[in-house]
C-alpha cells in the first residue's frame, strides 16, 4: 500500500473546519489518492505536511490574529511556502494570503499575494446597490487551461460564495478565476505553488470536490 500523503488543514480558530476535512477525505477517495489529514494548531505538522489547506470564516483580522496567536505557525507558513509546498486558502483563508484586509481598519496579511481585500460596492445594471455579502451559488469565469486547479472544470460552472470583501487592486497574472456580481470579482487567485478560492470549495459540491482532487494531485 503506497503511503499516505500527510495534508495539514491550520485551524485559525475560525471555524468551519469539519466540512472542509470531510470534503478532502471524500475528494481524496474519488481520486484514489491516500491521504492522512488532520486539522492542526501547532507548527510542527505543518513542516511535517506535503500540502496545507488554510481555511477561515468570518474575519480577516481575526483569522491573522488567530495564526498569530498560534507558536511559530506564521514562521512555519512562510518556511514551507518558500520550499515550494502546494498551499490552498479558503475563503477567509484565501483573503489572508493578500498583502492588507481593510476590515475594520488596515490588518497586514501574509502578503505572498499582491493586493488588498477590500469591502465590496455591487451595483447592478441601474446603478442600484446589490445585497451583501453575496451568498450562494454563482459562476466562475476563466479562460479554459488557466490553472491544474481547474482541470475538469468547465467555465460558467457554479461555486458557493458568502462573503462582503473583495480583492482589489491585485495583478492579472495573479487572478486565476472571477465571478460576476455587479462587474467582475476575483473568485480564485494564486501564483507559484499558493491558491485561494474566494468561494467555500468544500459547499461547492462537484466543482469543490474536483478542485481539492486537482489540488492533492498537483506538482507545481
Amino acid at each position: 500500500m503506497s503511503a499516505k500523503l500527510p495534508i495539514a488543514v491550520v485551524d485559525p480558530g475560525s471555524g468551519n473546519l469539519a466540512s472542509v476535512l470531510r470534503a478532502l477525505e471524500r475528494a481524496a477517495d474519488t481520486a484514489g489518492l491516500p491521504i492522512a489529514a488532520e486539522v492542526t494548531r501547532t507548527a510542527e505538522a505543518v513542516r511535517r505536511a506535503d500540502r496545507i489547506i488554510l481555511p477561515g470564516q468570518g474575519a480577516f483580522a481575526a483569522c491573522m490574529r488567530g495564526l498569530a496567536a498560534l507558536p511559530g505557525m506564521v514562521e512555519a507558513l512562510n518556511e514551507r511556502v518558500a520550499a515550494g509546498t502546494p498551499l490552498l486558502g479558503i475563503c477567509v483563508g484565501m483573503q489572508v494570503l493578500v498583502q492588507r484586509g481593510l476590515e475594520h481598519g488596515v490588518t497586514p496579511g501574509l502578503g505572498w499575494i499582491a493586493g488588498d481585500m477590500a469591502p465590496m460596492v455591487p451595483k447592478d445594471a441601474a446603478g442600484a446597490p446589490l445585497p451583501l455579502p453575496q451568498m450562494g451559488w454563482n459562476t466562475l469565469d476563466f479562460p479554459a487551461g488557466r490553472h491544474p486547479l481547474l482541470a475538469g472544470i468547465a467555465p460558467g460552472e457554479h461555486a458557493y460564495f458568502v462573503h462582503s470583501y473583495a480583492l482589489a487592486g491585485g495583478r492579472e497574472e495573479e487572478i486565476l478565476a472571477t465571478t460576476d456580481y455587479g462587474g467582475p470579482v476575483p473568485a480564485m487567485i494564486g501564483r507559484g505553488n499558493i491558491a485561494g478560492t474566494q468561494f467555500h470549495a468544500e459547499k461547492s459540491a462537484t466543482v469543490g470536490l474536483r478542485l481539492l482532487g486537482n489540488f492533492l494531485r498537483w506538482m507545481p
